[in-house]
């Protein structure tokens, strides 16, 4: 998923706006954890980027995506760019 998420609409609140774009990118990580794993794989693990805009997303934990979603509301920002890519997961033994 790569997105840019436009927050502007001239019925809906901005506050409304902000859980929808919550709403769609954990729909997004159900959808990708549910796909059949290659063999080998224990996991889905995701690369994930977060910024205003597209050039100047830096890359975050899966986990703060939500907490950087809220500070984008805070900041009263009117959209932002969202990068998630699925990649194969392996865990290791302790």
């Amino acid at each position: 998923m790569k997105k840019t998420f436009n927050l502007v609409h001239p019925k809906i609140k901005i506050a409304r706006m902000f859980e929808a774009t919550k709403h769609e990118i954990r729909k997004y990580l159900k959808r990708e954890r549910n796909k059949s794993k290659p063999e080998g794989v224990d996991f889905w693990d995701f690369d994930c980027k977060f910024g205003n805009t597209e050039e100047t997303a830096y890359s975050v934990h899966l986990g703060e995506i939500n907490t950087k979603i809220d500070e984008a509301e805070k900041q009263e920002l009117t959209s932002f760019y969202v990068e998630i890519i699925a990649k194969p997961g392996k865990s290791t033994k302790k």
